[in-house]
């Protein structure tokens, strides 16, 4: 519950989330669930040059299981 606490501080906050595959995504978390399934809309890729495939898109969903690390700004 800790750790939902917190993420629910950050919602309305530009974050930046990294995926297990080394995918850092940016934009502004939109809703967090008990699970740690984070919403985040406004999103871009931080390395695009790498990852050419993920155009910015409004809104991105990132499954806890999936998620490495997030940071608030």
């Amino acid at each position: 519950m800790l750790f939902y606490s917190y993420f629910k501080t950050l919602v309305g906050k530009e974050i930046t989330v990294e995926l297990k595959n080394d995918l850092a995504i940016s934009g502004t978390l939109h809703s967090v669930d008990q699970f740690l399934n984070v919403k985040i809309v406004n999103t871009r890729v931080i390395n695009e040059a790498k990852y050419p495939h993920m155009f910015p898109t409004y809104s991105r969903f990132a499954p806890q299981r999936g998620l490495h690390g997030l940071w608030g700004r």
